[in-house]
């Protein structure tokens, strides 16, 4: 039976304890937690089990390959979530501040798109592309957005239309990003799917050095991404005004 809530966390040991709430967007419930005596993140939502193996999955193969990201944590039985509970090792350092902390970033963000390539969709999410069709997934409906705003977005995203495609991280803003002297970590993976990687590459003063097309055409997609993924928060309507109108014949 699903244990309601943060019962679950007594799935991870008879002393497992929530410490503190920490920033975790408004899909989930987000706290440091004491696990085996060693300090952990827990998050708690409601994505389903296929959701959750494809990211647990995900951040065990880029641990394995040498990126630092959160690192699931068993329950006593060996799970590495139970009941939209999942645990994970607590990452240090500080968010990046300088221009040279930022290309760090990028550098980091390549990598992670090197080591991806063909990774199979997150289960329910939908790719930029197949958004120029597909009218709903996930937390995307562009149902409910104005059909004048579909169409920007549509078309931003159409200029990213048949590249390569890998996971991205989604969400790499200055709040998702931990930098020590020697190592950039990536957390918060609860937007990471599968996509195009320019995506990810529209960082502060332009630190992954795309030329001023390539810086373009990602910017006015990123823009349009987070516009749908949000719709109709005072944020997501900023961002749509950052996509230009649709050229009139």
């Amino acid at each position: 039976m699903r244990q309601p809530g943060w019962a679950a966390l007594r799935q991870w040991g008879a002393d497992a304890t929530r410490l503190e709430r920490l920033a975790g967007g408004v899909a989930n419930d987000v706290w440091s937690v004491r696990v085996g005596g060693n300090l952990a993140v827990a998050r708690l939502g409601t994505r389903s089990d296929a959701d959750l193996a494809w990211e647990t999955g995900l951040l065990r193969h880029l641990d394995r390959a040498g990126l630092t990201v959160p690192v699931p944590i068993p329950a006593t039985d060996g799970r590495l979530f139970a009941d939209g509970l999942m645990v994970m090792t607590y990452v240090e350092g500080r968010p990046p501040e300088t221009p040279a902390d930022w290309r760090r970033v990028a550098g980091t963000l390549r990598e992670l798109h090197r080591l991806t390539r063909g990774w199979p969709q997150r289960p329910g999410w939908r790719s930029s592309a197949d958004l120029l069709h597909a009218d709903t997934g996930t937390k995307v409906d562009l149902r409910a957005m104005p059909a004048e705003g579909v169409a920007r977005c549509r078309a931003a995203w159409a200029r990213l239309a048949g590249r390569p495609t890998c996971v991205v991280h989604g969400d790499p803003n200055v709040g998702n990003v931990r930098v020590t002297a020697d190592r950039v970590a990536l957390i918060d993976w609860d937007e990471s799917h599968v996509d195009v990687p320019d995506l990810d590459l529209v960082l502060p003063d332009n630190a992954a050095g795309l030329d001023d097309q390539a810086y373009d055409i990602a910017a006015q997609a990123s823009a349009a991404w987070e516009a749908a993924v949000c719709w109709d928060d005072e944020y997501s309507i900023k961002r749509l005004a950052e996509v230009r109108p649709v050229p009139t014949r």
